[in-house]
């Protein structure tokens, strides 16, 4: 990257594109525009935005990514260098955009299959291309009605809200309110064809440590997920849910966990972990952390662990580092044999999945025909006024929900 070639990420939008009169959801389609939770009106659309987190592709992007991801902190070059090592450790490259041009193929390739019709873009929060590139390119490609899909399947401030408040920053950075109308596809937690890669996952991994003799009730299956603030996770969803502690976020994960395991039918001991901790250590955060876990599974006679990326939708640099070095050798400390499963990346059930997602806003299929396999599915359309509010920042402008 070269000085010339970079810039920074689109500034915060300072207000929401107005509503039509009538509406409640700001550069919604018609359809959804009323705020309805649900969308049981076939939709068309002419594009689908896929919308990434992003991650620096050598070692001159790393700054830049961490200015671009810890943006208002006020955090010093100095602090983001002790937290480039990870990226550092692999030349700088983080995979995560590699998997968002192989999915948006394959992507590409499924609705080619169904004759969709629907070309793919691609936009990034932290890293070109940005959400207003996209925007751009396919505004000026001739396309006005836009579904997006955010690679995130649960419903938080980071995972969620954040990437809403991207499309509101893309909007009033491009200026093409009025012009463009976006609709986002519901949070996909418990969709069959995200649950599924898990489920082929754990049943591998088993099996593997199974053929080292080790029974099925001495393996601990470690459901990993980001670890958030506990007051961003106590904010995720909607207030009227009434989640309680950890929200919708770990209501979310363990519901989805549950249903994994009783579909294998295994007799493995689980829990739900967290990983990736940041900030300061007087904030607190979603606990326990991987590490601790490992480190006390020993003593409760398990011989091996299983590292299932529970809320990753692909191997990303917290998967790399936090699970495949940092997790693996707290395991080889403890004298624990351990398997990290795979995450969705591109199985074939789960970009079939996010099209049948897709297929849903189509169709207008009724929310009591959609599949889900937890009872907290499916999720909504349109998201709800109040949700996944971020604690430090409050309510900023987002498209695709109700203003809170």
């Amino acid at each position: 990257m070269s000085a010339n070639e970079f810039r920074p990420k689109p500034p915060r939008a300072q207000s929401a594109p107005p509503c039509a009169p009538g509406c409640a959801v700001p550069a919604a389609g018609p359809a959804s525009c009323g705020g309805a939770p649900h969308v049981s009106e076939p939709t068309s659309y002419d594009a689908l935005l896929l919308l990434g987190f992003g991650g620096p592709e050598g070692q001159d992007d790393v700054l830049p990514f961490l200015r671009n991801v810890t943006a208002g902190r006020g955090i010093p070059d100095e602090r983001l260098e002790e937290v480039a090592h990870h990226y550092r450790h692999f030349g700088g490259v983080s995979p995560i955009n590699q998997h968002n041009r192989e999915l948006k193929a394959a992507l590409e390739a499924e609705i080619a299959a169904r004759g969709l019709g629907l070309p793919v873009y691609w936009g990034n929060r932290n890293w070109m291309p940005y959400v207003d590139d996209a925007l751009r390119d396919l505004h000026a490609d001739g396309h006005r009605r836009v579904i997006a899909i955010a690679t995130s399947a649960y419903s938080s401030y980071s995972s969620c809200r954040q990437y809403r408040e991207d499309l509101a920053d893309a909007m009033e950075a491009t200026g093409l309110a009025g012009e463009v109308e976006i609709d986002k596809v519901r949070q996909f937690f418990d969709h069959p064809g995200f649950v599924a890669p898990f489920v082929d996952g754990i049943r591998d991994g088993l099996a593997k440590v199974r053929e080292r003799g080790i029974a099925e009730e001495d393996i601990e299956i470690l459901f990993s997920t980001h670890s958030i603030p506990n007051s961003d996770a106590d904010r995720s969803g909607p207030p009227e849910r009434g989640f309680g502690p950890g929200g919708a976020y770990v209501a979310q994960h363990t519901a989805v966990a549950e249903a994994i395991v009783a579909e294998l039918g295994t007799t493995s001991p689980w829990q739900l972990v967290f990983q990736s901790r940041s900030g300061p250590p007087s904030v607190p955060w979603l606990e326990p952390d991987i590490n601790d876990a490992i480190a006390e599974l020993p003593a409760a006679g398990r011989k091996a662990v299983l590292i299932v990326p529970l809320g990753f939708v692909s191997d990303h640099m917290e998967v790399l580092w936090d699970l495949d070095t940092e997790a693996m050798e707290t395991a080889e400390e403890h004298g624990l044999f351990a398997v990290r499963t795979a995450s969705p990346s591109t199985h074939p059930a789960y970009v079939a999945g996010l099209v049948d997602l897709v297929e849903e806003r189509l169709n207008g299929t009724p929310a009591d025909e959609r599949p889900a396999v937890t009872p907290l599915g499916p999720w909504y359309d349109v998201c709800r006024p109040g949700c996944c509010e971020n604690k430090r920042l409050g309510f900023q402008p987002a498209l695709a929900g109700v203003a809170p």
